[in-house]
């Protein structure tokens, strides 16, 4: 591991051989917040770093409680098992914040900033009081010198923010210094990302001290990742790449949306064509899938802030532009529960209608933005009775978001909303299925054994473009998808079963 350190003078990554032989932590690190970025992230730290002790906290007791759990609060497959081998050695779970900002070297602000909801920039700007709580909380608490990253996803300039508080509030003798380390993962494969990344970006002052501080997280990464992904650049290049980012990902989702619209129309499928255009080295396969639209944390609240950029620097056309990303978005999930109520005879009212898959995407417990909850917030205002499924989220989780999303009481959703312990009793005397999350396990149920206990005609809408359709139709199952003309003649392969 030495020989992956930058030599004393760069780093001085404050380990003293006295530490070494008592067997003391080399280099302290404190995260402050314990979500989907925090957790995972300094998990990885600690597995790969056992010389580091990290030490993630957060003021939700019941959150760090779970983290000192055998039930994690998130699920990222291969997270559990990295979890329970370095737990109380050399990675910490606290509520203790005070103790340990006062111990670290480094500190990780991974706390939450969501869309404002109110006030200037409504639906536009991220709310970054969490962001300004948690360095006003370092200012008052630190006596000696650290170095803060900021690991949350925020808007351009939020650096700025961060020193501005530290440098008016901080305690006589203690000096600072704030890096940008943006994170780029994909829940469900977020143990994979951060092993394996594409690269890490570390943004920085252009000055010796800056640079100095912009080595020593360069260690830590050093630990595992090539010196080459390791991305070094000044603070507004590394918050702005993190937009940027996003903004180009939710960019090609809604671009082959789009496309799915035509080929609905045209004949053509979607799946070819996006194919063949990702077979163009220039382009590439990744994010053409047609779907029913993209979901998470991070895309929509990226996008936003990208407009409200371009906005408040007076850039209209450039906001314009990024805003037909969202609104693409949001048209291809109303089209797809457009698609579902007028092939359900022009009215779902009183129709049980099985829906695989909440999350957001496959491999997480993820709900946020997810385009199943705006799908079934449609079909419940048409008065569907909707069978949820999913294997990973609770029924608490879909209750609330659904309550959120309708404005209904809990009372009032559950005459509209029941949720199934498995899928094939969520499909059992119902007229539809609704594929809105692209779980593994759908593809692998027994769809003769669905189909032969739902209402006739028998139907299933597909958003993940998952399945084997023209097998479906063999079977008697009337299919419709995103991006694909629904074949002729379907209602006479009704086949009594």
């Amino acid at each position: 591991m030495s020989s992956n350190e930058p030599n004393v003078e760069s780093t001085q990554a404050d380990i003293d051989e006295s530490n070494v032989s008592s067997g003391k932590p080399k280099f302290r690190i404190c995260c402050i917040g314990a979500g989907y970025v925090g957790g995972p992230t300094c998990a990885i730290i600690a597995s790969k770093c056992p010389n580091v002790q990290v030490t993630v906290v957060d003021v939700s007791a019941e959150r760090i409680s779970a983290w000192n759990s055998d039930a994690l609060p998130i699920f990222e497959p291969g997270l559990d098992e990295i979890v329970r081998k370095i737990r109380n050695r050399n990675l910490f779970f606290s509520t203790d914040t005070e103790k340990a900002i006062q111990e670290a070297d480094l500190i990780f602000i991974s706390v939450n900033t969501p869309t404002k909801s109110f006030g200037f920039g409504t639906g536009r700007a991220a709310d970054l009081r969490f962001v300004e709580e948690a360095a006003r909380q370092i200012a008052h608490i630190s006596t000696s010198n650290k170095i803060v990253v900021e690991k949350s996803t925020v808007p351009v300039k939020a650096c700025e923010s961060i020193k501005t508080i530290l440098k008016t509030n901080k305690q006589r003798g203690v000096s600072y210094q704030v890096l940008s380390n943006p994170e780029f993962l994909a829940e469900g494969s977020a143990i994979h990302d951060l092993l394996a990344p594409d690269r890490v970006l570390i943004g920085g002052d252009e000055t010796i001290e800056g640079s100095l501080a912009i080595k020593k997280l360069s260690w830590i990464y050093e630990h595992w990742v090539p010196k080459e992904k390791i991305l070094t650049t000044n603070t507004w290049s590394s918050e702005l790449s993190k937009l940027v980012a996003n903004a180009f990902l939710a960019q090609r989702i809604s671009s082959i949306n789009t496309i799915s619209a035509i080929c609905e129309s045209t004949g053509a499928s979607v799946s070819e064509v996006a194919k063949a255009v990702g077979l163009d080295s220039r382009i590439g396969p990744k994010f053409l899938n047609a779907s029913i639209g993209f979901g998470g944390s991070c895309f929509q609240k990226d996008v936003y802030n990208l407009i409200y950029l371009a906005e408040s620097l007076k850039l209209e056309p450039v906001a314009q532009y990024w805003l037909q990303v969202i609104k693409i978005n949001d048209w291809q999930r109303e089209r797809f529960a457009q698609m579902i109520v007028q092939n359900l005879f022009g009215s779902v009212s009183g129709k049980k209608i099985a829906i695989y898959g909440f999350a957001f995407k496959k491999d997480t417990a993820d709900t946020r933005e997810s385009s199943s909850i705006y799908v079934c917030r449609y079909l419940i205002a048409e008065g569907a009775s909707l069978h949820i499924y999913d294997p990973k989220v609770t029924s608490d989780r879909i209750h609330l978001d659904l309550s959120e999303q309708t404005g209904l009481s809990e009372r009032e959703l559950r005459n509209h909303v029941k949720i199934a312990n498995e899928p094939y009793e969520a499909a059992k005397d119902s007229h539809a299925i609704v594929i809105c999350t692209e779980w593994d396990e759908f593809t692998k149920l027994d769809y003769e054994l669905i189909y032969s206990t739902m209402q006739k005609p028998s139907f299933l809408f597909d958003g993940r473009l998952i399945l084997d359709h023209d097998h479906l139709v063999s079977m008697g199952f009337n299919v419709f998808c995103v991006g694909k003309k629904p074949p002729k003649n379907q209602f006479l392969n009704q086949s009594p079963l």
